[in-house]
């Protein structure tokens, strides 16, 4: 009797291959922009049989879009497809003292919908009601959510947060996960802007680098072989939290370091040597007054030494090799961010860059939208970085 040999069954099922290959058509199409069917054929390996009703389906979609035939060079011109950037929506979501700002923006980066909303009752429900009311029609094509938060994010649960009233941790991106429905991505704001420089700005041409926030606290990104770190749990780079002394140990979640340091820090000083309404931009009024000597020169000079020990204490552990100044720090003169590389130089164990980042506020939408792609491009439920 012959042993019927039966075939060994796919570890893939029927619908997770064709989601393979689905994925497989629009990453080339996004990478590429503009191709033929031909040519769609040989870069992703995938038989004429095989792509011809992906391709129905994602022109259906509105992922493809036909467009007239291209130049050949022999033979009949071929009809043409081109990606829509505008078929992959993502919200990037800014956590900020009594706001949330919230963009959407397509899968190029470019903004599309821009609101600012009061923050006056729960944050979640903020965020829910909020992304889409401002996706409005665009909704379905929503991909993912990168929410951006003051404070520590791990696992999606945010705390050390007292700006936006996250002290204890909260499961934020589980919570908003569960009801929009799209992969969430919760990390600290800092981080977001260290990737977002890292991907468009004064980090770009280098694999790692230390971008350092000065805001109402002090926090900094880490980014090594190109990748954000963000250690065990979560903390890497709350530098606002290094101890001045052994008995002050911070409070209500702010840090020593950034108690004596930060913008709010900067701000009273400035209105005690220039009394007046609060400065909108401390630092840079800072400079101004110094430039008169004394008083506000002799605190500038502390502020720089500061910043710059801080930086140093940086450079002895991660060795970044360039850092970035951001936020109210973005706002010294050149002869000021002369001086912190002077400091650095004179201090660090390994040769140290110090330049303003250039992005501003735009660096958490570039992050953002990175992540959130990232999330939705792994066709995962939820992804929450944790390391």
């Amino acid at each position: 009797m012959t042993d019927v040999v039966t075939p060994p069954t796919s570890p893939v099922s029927r619908e997770r291959s064709k989601e393979i290959k689905r994925l497989s058509v629009i990453s080339t199409a996004r990478q590429v922009r503009l191709l033929s069917r031909a040519e769609l054929t040989e870069l992703t390996g995938l038989s004429p049989a095989t792509l011809t009703p992906l391709v129905r389906e994602l022109i259906a979609e509105g992922y493809l879009l036909e467009r007239g035939p291209g130049a050949s060079r022999s033979g009949r011109p071929r009809a043409m497809l081109e990606f829509n950037p505008r078929a992959e929506l993502v919200a990037a979501v800014s956590l900020e003292p009594s706001r949330i700002s919230c963009e959407i923006a397509d899968s190029d980066g470019a903004v599309v919908a821009h609101r600012a909303v009061r923050l006056a009752g729960d944050i979640v429900d903020t965020i829910c009601r909020s992304v889409p009311e401002l996706a409005g029609d665009g909704l379905p094509a929503l991909r993912g959510v990168a929410i951006a938060a003051p404070g520590v994010s791990s696992g999606g649960a945010v705390r050390l947060a007292p700006s936006v009233g996250l002290v204890e941790g909260r499961p934020v991106g589980e919570m908003v996960q569960r009801r929009l429905g799209v992969p969430v991505v919760v990390d600290n704001d800092v981080n977001l802007m260290a990737a977002g420089e890292h991907a468009a700005g004064a980090g770009s041409d280098v694999a790692d680098l230390l971008l350092l926030h000065v805001t109402d606290g002090i926090g900094a990104g880490l980014v090594l072989d190109g990748q954000v770190r963000r250690g065990a749990g979560g903390a890497a780079g709350e530098v606002g939290f290094l101890p001045l002394d052994a008995a002050d140990r911070g409070h209500d979640g702010i840090g020593p370091f950034e108690a004596r340091w930060s913008e709010n820090a900067i701000a009273e000083r400035v209105v005690a040597l220039a009394p007046g309404r609060r400065p909108e931009a401390p630092v840079r009024d800072l400079v101004e007054l110094a430039r008169t000597g004394g008083a506000a020169a002799a605190f500038l000079d502390e502020l720089l030494t500061a910043w710059s020990r801080l930086i140093i204490s940086c450079v002895c552990v991660i060795d970044p090799g360039r850092v970035l100044l951001s936020g109210a720090a973005a706002q010294l003169d050149d002869a000021a961010v002369e001086r912190i590389q002077t400091l650095v130089t004179a201090g660090a164990p390994a040769a140290t860059e110090v330049r303003r980042a250039v992005l501003g506020d735009r660096a958490v939408l570039h992050g953002a939208v990175s992540y959130a792609l990232s999330a939705a491009a792994a066709g995962l439920p939820i992804l929450l970085p944790s390391s």
